[in-house]
């Protein structure tokens, strides 16, 4: 169920970010010129994105819980624990590049 729910967060934000600049309203979620061109590049991109924030989140959840651990041991190792953390949030940040990528191939 949660997988689901990320990918339908994914979908809904890859929607209103494909949407024109003049219309944010429920109603025409569905009728922008994205999904009316490829509505399977947008619904890759929603799945994309649902499932690489779920990567992340998984990821900076057991990197985090194990840097609190190692930090709460040694304090001087906070840098290098920031930085295992953060690469962990990477992840999202490439779903984010896959869909500025299938958006830009549905385009007449």
């Amino acid at each position: 169920m949660f997988v689901f729910s990320s990918v339908a967060v994914g979908f809904a934000l890859v929607s209103f970010l494909t949407l024109p600049s003049h219309a944010y309203s429920a109603s025409s979620l569905f009728a922008s010129s994205a999904l009316l061109a490829n509505p399977e590049s947008v619904l890759g991109a929603g799945i994309a994105f649902g499932l690489a924030a779920l990567g992340a989140g998984v990821a900076v959840g057991y990197a985090g819980s194990a840097a609190i651990a190692a930090i709460a041991e040694k304090p001087n190792l906070f840098g290098r624990a920031l930085v295992i953390v953060v690469l962990g949030e990477g992840i999202a940040i490439y779903g984010f590049v896959i869909v500025f990528i299938l958006t830009s191939l549905s385009a007449p």
